[in-house]
């Protein structure tokens, strides 16, 4: 007799990570039941970060099989707001029998830990399927598992344009500079899966245009016991991928 698995909300970006942390979860052998969860700007109906519509995490929540829920962010919130709706949204889960939740995370410590805190305020249980892991190894997995994804966000000071738009492969992963973690941890790059042993049917896309946009830096506030500056602005490059019917 199949186990069941403790009821899960999967902190869902649409990316590589959520995807394999997800595979990882459904193939534990328990009969899990799975709620993906996605943060979007309000105002663009994008995610956050990643820069992908809603309407295409919608298309992977069906081929994949499990229902969505969402939460529409203002654009740029501060930790403050961002911290008081999102712990809004999974006191409401947790209030209708959600008991864990899970993440893509592999190896930022003060993040993990910052996710922990998050839920333990609430009373849900943090996992992560694929913390520790090796990048590399990973990524490789990524590749031969059959999964197939897109860069649709790149750090300009760390990758150049003609990065954003392109398929992850091996051609990818070995024209990443040294100093770029292959599984983009540190955010040096997001992207989008459209296919893989987790979907039913691939979502059918295109790529569209690549621009560029910059957003205030977290620490740009200066250091009144220093004179040194915080960036006060970072710039991206993104794909954006538009739904093909």
């Amino acid at each position: 007799m199949t186990k069941q698995s403790a009821k899960t909300i999967f902190h869902w970006s649409g990316g590589k990570d959520s995807a394999l942390a997800l595979h990882k979860l459904l193939q534990s052998g328990e009969d899990h039941r799975v709620r993906l969860f996605t943060a979007i700007n309000r105002n663009r109906a994008r995610v956050t970060m990643h820069g992908v519509q809603i309407e295409l995490i919608r298309r992977q929540a069906k081929q994949i099989g499990l229902p969505l829920s969402v939460l529409e962010l203002p654009d740029q919130p501060g930790m403050e707001l961002y911290n008081k709706l999102m712990k809004r949204e999974m006191i409401r889960h947790k209030s209708v029998g959600f008991e864990q939740a899970a993440f893509g995370d592999i190896f930022l410590e003060d993040l993990k830990e910052y996710r922990e805190n998050q839920m333990k305020e609430v009373g849900l249980q943090s996992i992560f399927p694929i913390w520790g892991k090796d990048t590399r190894k990973l990524m490789q997995q990524f590749i031969d598992d059959g999964f197939r994804a897109i860069a649709v966000c790149v750090d300009a000071d760390k990758l150049g344009k003609s990065f954003a738009g392109r398929e992850i492969d091996q051609q990818f992963l070995k024209d990443l500079p040294d100093d770029v973690d292959p599984c983009g941890e540190n955010g040096e790059f997001h992207t989008f899966v459209y296919d893989g042993p987790i979907f039913k049917q691939p979502v059918l896309v295109r790529r569209g245009d690549v621009v560029y946009r910059e957003y205030d830096s977290p620490g740009s506030q200066n250091d009144s016991d220093t004179d040194k500056k915080a960036p006060s602005k970072m710039g991206f490059w993104f794909c954006d991928l538009q739904k093909e019917d």
